[in-house]
């Protein structure tokens, strides 16, 4: 399968209404779908999952400054 990935801009709390809406997909019954771009991909978790947390800080006189947050979560499916 393909990766897919899907950039969106959205506020603060657009974002944490997305990651509170993942994190009890993941609390649920074990399988849920996700939508990415203009594909459904169902999903089905373990109970247990890798987790990577990551953050970058970057600085450039052109650009400005920026920061990124990423959070990943891989398994081999059931």
């Amino acid at each position: 399968m393909a990766k897919e990935l899907e950039e969106l801009d959205m506020t603060r709390d657009e974002a944490a209404d997305k990651l509170e809406s993942i994190a009890a997909d993941l609390r649920g019954d074990g399988t849920f779908d996700v939508n990415v771009n203009n594909r459904t991909v169902h999903l089905t978790p373990p109970e247990e999952i890798g987790m990577e947390i990551g953050v970058r800080e970057t600085s450039s006189l052109l650009r400005g400054s920026r920061e990124a947050f990423t959070v990943k979560l891989d398994w081999k499916p059931e």
